[in-house]
């Protein structure tokens, strides 16, 4: 069953990245607009009508679930038997239709990517923290491939489950608990916008670990300032957040860039040359470039997708003047879906599994003691 489950992933990322692949080296972006954006105009369900987060089956990964994908670990790693942490995780955009603007809640395709992405992604995070991760009406791949008004109005959708869900986590986990927040790509967005308008004034900051804020750009002069938490400047340290967007080398970044250059903060702010908050996930620093060997385990899949094991010491990484964090020109092979550019955003925790493992690890003994 679980090999057929990411059979059925591969194939729907097999179509996502012949899309791009044609998209960048023929007409770049026209073709995949043509391919994956809605025509259809947005939809918004009544204010009212979202999903239950008291209920267990909206979740992806719960304390309480029996099948819980954030459990999973490869070999030589076990999650933590009485963590002292809560996690709460918001997984990346796993639905590619472009039927509607946002995924039906109990869409199966996509639902079975979801569980792939806490599965692979969350997991690191299970020798440190509890793991919560929420089903949301996320917004389809194709709304960040316009600036059609509708594709705003499908992540602000999405956004509202994301809300709803982080409330209902609040209040599920004690009060005196710490908190860490990890989300990727369109997670990752969400998780920024939580930042700055929930977290930032609730008081909640204080509880928070730390923040990883993976796979999306975030602009050190623009956005940086509107969240409520500095960047994470070494490893061990409490009360901050980290951010990268994995390259391997040369690499070719237009089709982030692009998009990047001629967008403003939500305070109006140009992004437009500005530098992206690169932390390096082998040192947790933003200068000296890391090597292979202080990388302890990146997570390969096997031939069937259906487990995984650690290589240490395979990847290096250093930060850009831009901003991106490059891994170097040899990469081991970790599957088919490698977006044009070399750019692996769909592996970029698991290029680092084990490091973000440790680091959480150590961010937690550090906010215990502080």
């Amino acid at each position: 069953m679980l090999a057929r489950r990411f059979l059925l992933i591969v194939a729907g990322l097999t179509i996502l990245i012949i899309a791009g692949a044609l998209g960048y080296r023929i007409f770049e972006r026209e073709l995949m607009k043509i391919t994956m954006v809605p025509s259809v105009a947005f939809e918004a369900a009544p204010a009212r009508s979202g999903p239950d987060y008291a209920d267990a089956a909206m979740w992806i990964a719960r304390p309480d679930l029996a099948s819980n994908p954030a459990l999973w670990t490869p070999e030589g790693h076990r999650p933590a038997a009485a963590p002292k942490a809560s996690l709460f995780f918001i997984h990346p955009t796993s639905y590619l239709q472009k039927s509607q603007w946002n995924a039906p809640i109990d869409d199966a395709e996509s639902q079975l990517r979801a569980r792939l992405f806490v599965r692979s992604q969350a997991s690191a995070f299970n020798g440190a923290a509890e793991i919560w991760a929420p089903k949301y009406r996320q917004a389809t791949f194709g709304a960040f491939l316009t600036t059609e008004a509708d594709a705003g109005k499908a992540l602000d959708f999405a956004y509202r489950d994301v809300l709803a869900a982080y409330d209902a986590f609040i209040v599920a986990v004690p009060a005196d608990r710490p908190i860490i927040l990890a989300a990727h790509s369109q997670g990752s967005l969400h998780l920024m916008r939580l930042l700055k308008e929930r977290i930032g004034k609730s008081g909640e900051a204080k509880r928070v670990v730390a923040a990883y804020v993976v796979g999306w750009p975030v602009s050190v002069s623009a956005d940086l300032p509107l969240l409520a938490l500095p960047a994470c400047t070494r490893a061990g340290e409490a009360g901050c957040m980290m951010s990268w967007q994995s390259f391997s080398e040369p690499a070719d970044a237009k089709m982030v860039t692009d998009v990047y250059d001629a967008s403003t903060s939500e305070a109006g702010v140009a992004r437009a040359g500005t530098a992206m908050l690169c932390t390096n996930p082998l040192n947790y620093a933003a200068g000296p470039d890391a090597p292979a060997t202080a990388n302890l385990g990146t997570l390969i899949p096997n031939a069937d997708f259906s487990n995984g094991v650690l290589q240490a010491a395979a990847v290096p990484a250093r930060c850009d003047s831009r901003g991106f964090l490059l891994i170097g020109e040899t990469v081991p092979d970790l599957g088919p879906y490698v977006l044009p550019g070399h750019n692996y955003h769909v592996y970029d925790y698991a290029l680092f599994w084990a490091n973000i493992r440790a680091d959480a690890e150590a961010r937690l003994a550090g906010y215990l003691a502080r």
